[in-house]
């Protein structure tokens, strides 16, 4: 399995260069990226999570859904828990940026092309789970964390998102077992198949606006990297060695975590007035560095589960 991942991380690091190129060439410029994005996030992303609900129901389908859903709430408390401590509060530094990259990542992205690659459309039946469970936690804890603000119409906001209408909508559809007719289905599968490569031109033209030479300078992006995508992968592909759930819900739960920092906060931090420079530095290090760590952390998770096994 860590040869599929390490397959797809790199061909997701291509397309980011792509887009990398598309930024330089003036091809596609910030204004149109946001849009892209836009599309992407409202879109294509909630196409992906409904189609993969357009299958036949089984209880073990349903089983393994449900142990998502509550391994998901573990690993955002583990991580939550581990980031407070790693991360300690200090004059100067921007704490609150740096535990949110730690703890949230770019599921959605990054998430649906790995989960995707590994198990097909099951992974990414699998990988809602996690999503929604990224969505509430993110808009409740996350955003009191950058921001401080406790505000509900903010996290009201999650309910009617696309991302989350597509999953409820996909739920109903899986457990009534309501099929689109062919042509519909035919649409949204084309549709689907550009979650790949628009998600990751869209990353590819944000970290073109990142200033690398200063980002290399600042040790502290690199020990948010290090605790991102090598400690916390580590400690969850540790505890979940323990866990006897189905290797393909352990797996995708594990790389939907251990994706580099979410691009969300860079967003936040834009809407919020907080230094949103950092947060691009820091996702930018991330996307670079998870190209080597994902496949790693797979690799360690699959050789731990036969130590202990």
């Amino acid at each position: 399995m860590s040869g599929i991942i390490l397959n797809q991380t790199i061909i997701m690091f291509m397309l980011i260069l792509v887009g990398v190129l598309c930024s330089k060439l003036k091809i596609i410029s910030s204004s149109a990226n946001r849009e892209l994005s836009k599309f992407v996030l409202q879109i294509v992303n909630p196409v992906v999570i409904f189609t993969s609900y357009q299958t036949e129901i089984h209880d073990n389908l349903v089983k393994n859904l449900l142990i998502t859903f509550g391994l998901s709430f573990a690993v955002f408390a583990v991580m939550i828990g581990a980031v407070y401590i790693l991360i300690s509060k200090k004059e100067g530094r921007e704490t609150e940026i740096e535990r949110f990259s730690s703890i949230y990542s770019n599921c959605g992205f990054m998430g649906i092309p790995l989960a995707n690659a590994m198990f097909g459309m099951e992974g990414v039946f699998y990988l809602t789970a996690f999503i929604t469970t990224f969505n509430l936690i993110a808009w409740t804890h996350g955003i009191i964390l950058l921001t401080g603000e406790r505000d509900m119409k903010k996290v009201a906001k999650v309910f009617y998102s696309p991302t989350v209408i597509s999953i409820i909508l996909g739920l109903v559809s899986f457990f009534l077992q309501i099929k689109l007719p062919e042509l519909p289905a035919k649409v949204m599968e084309y549709i689907a198949q550009l979650n790949t490569p628009m998600a990751m031109l869209v990353s590819g033209v944000s970290m073109a606006e990142t200033h690398i030479f200063k980002m290399i300078k600042k040790p502290d992006i690199y020990r948010v990297c290090l605790i991102k995508l090598i400690i916390l992968p580590v400690i969850l592909s540790t505890l979940l060695s323990f866990v006897p759930v189905d290797e393909k819900v352990g797996l995708t739960v594990l790389v939907a975590a251990s994706a580099p920092p979410a691009a969300m906060c860079t967003l936040q931090c834009l809407n919020n007035g907080k230094n949103y420079l950092y947060a691009s530095e820091i996702f930018t290090a991330g996307t670079i560095f998870s190209v080597l760590t994902l496949p790693v952390i797979v690799k360690f998770s699959e050789l731990l589960t036969k130590i202990i096994s």
